[in-house]
């Protein structure tokens, strides 16, 4: 049986530099042929860009978390200048979106954040990137706005949590999303991923984040995502086989592999 994926979401350079080396010499041991690394700010990124200029299973992803801080307009155009600067190397603009979680726990001027996200929505339709995004609950249709405004097509909603309606929308826009390994123990996703189309899905670990049910105390590694696999072909009622090949398949064709 053809096993083989690509993690679509990981902060690899969140992992001490022993756990990064452990991981990527692991990867074809649990047939898992790369991994889509996301970037939190310039340092991040720049680190990710590293990687992958050490390890060939890297594919970069460059952007600023939206979970944290404003930049400012100096980091801004810092960022700006390495992306333009190293578009040939990376396969994304991301990580970006809204603060929701943020949101949650301080005040903040949201408008300020949707014009660094448009800022970013602008730089992936200039660099003829995909996007990767952290948009969930009332942020996605504020976020689908903005990409239905500047004609973007290749959106990846990673770990998407929101409402139907949302979802049709962005479905209908042709919009990834990918789901974590919490698939396999919380029914709100598994929901969402039985409802979406198996070609508009991908897998995701978002390690180092920590996840529960039968990964309980363990280090989040891209072998989690063949338990996602086995969830996702229960919820479809699809041939396993053929579920880990629309995956790996999705995976290279959005971010051009």
């Amino acid at each position: 049986m053809e096993t083989k994926l690509i993690d679509a979401h990981i902060h690899l350079d969140f992992y001490t530099t022993e756990e990064q080396k452990q991981i990527i010499e692991s990867l074809d041991k649990h047939q898992i042929e790369g991994l889509i690394t996301v970037s939190q700010n310039l340092k991040s990124a720049k680190s990710n860009l590293a990687l992958s200029k050490t390890y060939c299973t890297i594919q970069p992803a460059f952007g600023y978390h939206p979970e944290q801080t404003l930049p400012s307009e100096k980091e801004i155009v810092q960022l700006t200048e390495f992306i333009l600067t190293q578009e040939q190397d990376m396969v994304a603009i991301g990580e970006v979106g809204l603060p929701y979680y943020l949101r949650q726990e301080t005040d903040l001027k949201l408008e300020e954040y949707i014009n660094l996200l448009e800022h970013f929505i602008m730089l992936a339709k200039r660099t003829k990137k995909p996007i990767i995004l952290h948009a969930v609950y009332e942020d996605a249709p504020v976020v689908c706005s903005l990409l239905e405004k500047h004609s973007i097509d290749k959106a990846h909603f990673h770990w998407f949590k929101g409402d139907d309606k949302t979802m049709q929308r962005m479905l209908t826009n042709g919009y990834f999303i990918s789901v974590t390994p919490d698939i396999v123990y919380k029914p709100k996703i598994q929901r969402i991923a039985k409802q979406y189309p198996l070609e508009q899905l991908m897998v995701e670990t978002d390690g180092p984040w920590p996840f529960s049910g039968p990964f309980e105390n363990k280090r989040t590694h891209p072998k989690m995502l063949h338990e996602s696999i086995k969830v996702i072909a229960h919820l479809k009622q699809i041939d396993r086989t053929a579920v880990y090949q629309q995956i790996y398949e999705n995976t290279r064709s959005f971010f051009t592999l």
